[in-house]
Protein backbone atom coordinates (compact mmCIF):
# COMPACT_ATOMS: atom_id res chain seq x y z
CA UNK A 1 0.00 0.00 0.00
CA UNK A 2 2.79 2.42 0.89
CA UNK A 3 4.57 1.59 -2.36
CA UNK A 4 1.42 2.43 -4.37
CA UNK A 5 0.96 5.76 -2.59
CA UNK A 6 4.59 6.64 -3.19
CA UNK A 7 4.25 5.79 -6.89
CA UNK A 8 1.13 7.96 -7.21
CA UNK A 9 2.87 10.85 -5.44
CA UNK A 10 5.87 10.62 -7.75
CA UNK A 11 3.69 10.54 -10.85
CA UNK A 12 1.68 13.54 -9.68
CA UNK A 13 4.85 15.47 -8.95
CA UNK A 14 6.29 14.61 -12.35
CA UNK A 15 3.13 15.75 -14.12
CA UNK A 16 3.30 19.10 -12.34
CA UNK A 17 6.88 19.59 -13.53
CA UNK A 18 5.80 19.22 -17.15
CA UNK A 19 2.60 21.25 -16.99
CA UNK A 20 2.40 24.00 -19.57
CA UNK A 21 2.73 27.60 -18.41
CA UNK A 22 0.89 30.15 -20.51
CA UNK A 23 2.77 33.43 -20.90
CA UNK A 24 -0.48 35.42 -20.75
CA UNK A 25 -1.59 33.92 -17.41
CA UNK A 26 1.64 33.18 -15.54
CA UNK A 27 2.89 35.08 -12.52
CA UNK A 28 6.50 36.20 -12.19
CA UNK A 29 7.36 33.14 -10.09
CA UNK A 30 5.68 30.80 -12.61
CA UNK A 31 7.66 32.39 -15.44
CA UNK A 32 10.87 32.14 -13.39
CA UNK A 33 10.23 28.41 -12.99
CA UNK A 34 10.65 27.92 -16.76
CA UNK A 35 14.20 26.92 -17.64
CA UNK A 36 15.72 29.81 -19.55
CA UNK A 37 13.62 32.54 -17.93
CA UNK A 38 15.10 34.47 -15.04
CA UNK A 39 13.88 37.50 -13.13
CA UNK A 40 15.03 39.97 -15.81
CA UNK A 41 13.21 38.21 -18.67
CA UNK A 42 10.08 37.57 -16.61
CA UNK A 43 9.99 41.31 -15.77
CA UNK A 44 10.23 42.17 -19.49
CA UNK A 45 7.43 39.73 -20.26
CA UNK A 46 5.18 41.12 -17.52
CA UNK A 47 5.91 44.73 -18.54
CA UNK A 48 4.95 43.99 -22.14
CA UNK A 49 1.90 41.99 -21.07
CA UNK A 50 0.60 45.09 -19.23
CA UNK A 51 0.26 46.67 -22.69
CA UNK A 52 -1.86 43.74 -23.86
CA UNK A 53 -1.78 39.97 -24.03
CA UNK A 54 0.52 38.29 -26.51
CA UNK A 55 -1.39 37.17 -29.61
CA UNK A 56 1.04 34.45 -30.63
CA UNK A 57 4.71 33.46 -30.46
CA UNK A 58 5.69 36.00 -33.12
CA UNK A 59 4.10 38.75 -31.04
CA UNK A 60 6.07 37.59 -27.98
CA UNK A 61 9.33 37.47 -29.98
CA UNK A 62 8.70 40.94 -31.45
CA UNK A 63 7.82 42.60 -28.13
CA UNK A 64 10.24 40.99 -25.64
CA UNK A 65 13.88 41.85 -26.24
CA UNK A 66 16.07 38.80 -25.73
CA UNK A 67 13.58 36.23 -26.99
CA UNK A 68 14.25 35.07 -30.54
CA UNK A 69 13.50 31.99 -32.62
CA UNK A 70 16.13 29.87 -30.86
CA UNK A 71 15.16 30.79 -27.33
CA UNK A 72 11.44 30.53 -28.16
CA UNK A 73 11.95 26.91 -29.17
CA UNK A 74 13.84 26.18 -25.95
CA UNK A 75 11.27 27.96 -23.79
CA UNK A 76 8.47 26.04 -25.47
CA UNK A 77 10.30 22.77 -24.85
CA UNK A 78 10.61 23.78 -21.21
CA UNK A 79 6.81 24.21 -20.98
CA UNK A 80 6.03 27.80 -22.01
CA UNK A 81 3.03 28.37 -24.28
CA UNK A 82 1.35 31.40 -25.83
CA UNK A 83 -2.44 31.06 -25.65
CA UNK A 84 -1.93 27.34 -25.04
CA UNK A 85 0.13 26.87 -28.22
CA UNK A 86 3.67 25.47 -28.36
CA UNK A 87 6.28 27.23 -30.48
CA UNK A 88 6.76 26.03 -34.03
CA UNK A 89 9.18 27.94 -36.22
CA UNK A 90 7.32 29.55 -39.10
CA UNK A 91 8.34 27.93 -42.38
CA UNK A 92 5.65 29.55 -44.55
CA UNK A 93 7.99 31.83 -46.55
CA UNK A 94 10.06 28.86 -47.77
CA UNK A 95 6.91 26.95 -48.70
CA UNK A 96 5.53 29.98 -50.56
CA UNK A 97 8.74 30.30 -52.52
CA UNK A 98 8.57 26.75 -53.83
CA UNK A 99 4.89 27.10 -54.72
CA UNK A 100 5.33 30.31 -56.70
CA UNK A 101 7.82 28.74 -59.04
CA UNK A 102 11.30 27.47 -59.44
CA UNK A 103 14.33 29.41 -60.58
CA UNK A 104 15.34 26.35 -62.60
CA UNK A 105 14.51 26.57 -66.33
CA UNK A 106 11.80 24.22 -67.56
CA UNK A 107 14.17 22.45 -69.98
CA UNK A 108 16.60 21.74 -67.13
CA UNK A 109 13.80 20.46 -64.89
CA UNK A 110 12.45 18.11 -67.55
CA UNK A 111 15.92 16.74 -68.40
CA UNK A 112 16.36 15.53 -64.83
CA UNK A 113 13.32 13.23 -65.22
CA UNK A 114 14.25 9.84 -66.62
CA UNK A 115 11.97 8.29 -69.21
CA UNK A 116 11.55 4.48 -69.31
Amino acid sequence: MLKQLLTVAILMGASLCFAATDVNKASASELDSIKGIGPAVSKKILDERKKGNFKDWNDLIDRVKGIGDGSAGKLSSAGLTVNGVDYKKNTAPAATKSITGSAQPASKASSSTKKP
